[in-house]
């Protein structure tokens, strides 16, 4: 028997068909559009590597300081003048009493050069807190015999894949051929194993060739070795030579309590004695910094 469809039943049905897709296709929409980011827009803009003041940094160099004093025989030692944010040692009391000692390494009175560096090493080997780096990442890059009888140890940190500047990851010893230890500084960078996970994941926005056909037409400050401030604009005649990705570190615009490590371009412009470093951020494109040479 055939069954007849009302006529009103005939007419539904297309509605609910169409009906039934446009909830299917509006489901489908939902879940293909992301979900808003509740923080809002995501920045664009590089992110740094970067070590910030704590005070439980500070108190591990004072701690270590004085357990140094107290090692040899100094009682009531004053606090060492320490670096901002990194709290290295940036120089020692004058006239410690007693004063401090490098270690002894051999049987006679003064040691010698192979004894000295020995010595130096040990040195840097217990006092890694203050120094605020691993020996390892230390390499002797001048050792040198003053007029006055002084003699001077300096040594260049080497944590990351490119080399530090602005004047960091370098240790100063000054001592006398007694082992008195007469001035320390050092400006390395501590607890580094962190920074260099976020190095390592740093791409430059802009490579060697492109580093170069940017700064014909900008302008750079620089300090020279009086402290005078000196203006130059870069011109297409200049000669620029890119020399190398260099880890610059800056203290952060607006908090005087962070360090940012700038992965940076360092590049040459001029030639000869007239010639002056010129760091380019290699992530935002912007000149960090100059100087009349490398500032390694």
């Amino acid at each position: 028997m055939t069954r007849t469809v009302p006529q009103k039943e005939t007419r539904l049905r297309p509605l609910c068909i169409a009906f039934v897709a446009a909830v299917a296709l509006s489901s489908w929409a939902c879940a293909a559009a992301p979900s808003p980011d509740p923080a809002g827009p995501r920045s664009t803009a590089p992110v740094y590597a970067t070590i910030s003041e704590m005070a439980a940094r500070r108190e591990a160099a004072l701690a270590a300081w004085a357990n140094l004093t107290r090692e040899q025989g100094i009682t009531a030692a004053p606090a060492p003048e320490l670096q901002p944010i990194t709290q290295t040692l940036k120089s020692i009391p004058a006239a410690l009493t007693p004063p401090l000692y490098l270690p002894k390494v051999g049987a006679e009175p003064l040691m010698t050069e192979e004894e000295t560096r020995e010595s130096l090493r040990r040195f840097i080997a217990a006092q890694g807190v203050l120094i605020g780096a691993d020996p390892k990442q230390l390499s002797l890059v001048l050792r040198t015999d003053l007029a006055d009888g002084t003699k001077k140890a300096e040594y260049q940190q080497h944590p990351f894949r490119y080399p530090l500047r602005g004047g960091y990851g370098l240790l100063s010893i000054s001592f006398a051929p007694d082992r008195r230890i007469l001035q320390l500084n050092s400006t390395c960078i501590p607890e580094v194993e962190g920074l260099q996970r976020i190095l390592a994941a740093s791409t430059p926005t802009l490579n060697a060739e492109q580093a170069a056909a940017n700064l014909p037409g900008r302008t750079f400050t620089y300090a020279d070795a009086s402290g005078s401030q000196h203006t130059y604009t870069v011109s297409t005649g200049d000669e620029i030579n890119v020399r190398e990705l260099v880890v610059y570190p800056l203290v952060r615009e607006g908090d005087a309590a962070a360090l940012e490590l700038h992965l940076a371009w360092e590049i040459m412009v001029g030639s000869g004695t007239g010639a002056r470093a010129v760091y380019l951020d290699a992530l935002s494109n912007k000149i960090i910094a100059a100087s009349p040479q490398p500032s390694s």
